[in-house]
């Protein structure tokens, strides 16, 4: 950023000092500065100010692009965090519609008890899986 600062910073100042400026006095002796010529206006050379800094100011400087370099990792961080969230949820969403669609093709629904053997779902007990599937996915995934 640094070196971006300076580079941008050059760039002015040359074509400030490549820039022609013209100075006039009006008839009520305001002094004018205008790019464009008049007569009676004199050219003023434009030297661009060249600032030292000292260590400290280097050192300020330094700490500040650091600050800014943590706080942009921060953000990137955030963002991909957000993102894998998003995805998450994106995923988990999918799944539910895909339960919902599974249970609404109609069929018979069994689980496995504790002897290995099925146990089907009622009409009933099918229907409370999709009004719940149906309210979970209302309210998760808009």
């Amino acid at each position: 950023m640094h070196r971006l600062l300076i580079l941008f910073a050059g760039l002015s100042f040359s074509s400030l000092s490549s820039a022609e400026i013209y100075r006039w006095v009006d008839p009520q002796g305001n002094v004018h500065f205008e790019s464009r010529p008049r007569p009676g206006a004199e050219q003023v050379e434009v030297r661009p100010q060249v600032i030292e800094r000292d260590d400290a100011t280097r050192e300020r400087e330094a700490r500040t692009e650091r600050f800014f370099d943590a706080r942009r990792e921060e953000q990137a961080a955030a963002e991909r965090q957000a993102g894998e969230q998003q995805r998450k949820r994106r995923q988990a969403c999918d799944r539910l519609r895909h339960e919902l669609a599974q249970l609404s093709h109609g069929g018979r629904y069994f689980r496995l008890d504790a002897k290995g053997e099925r146990v089907y779902y009622s009409e009933d007990e099918v229907g409370a899986a999709r009004r719940q599937l149906a309210s979970r996915i209302s309210q998760n995934c808009g």
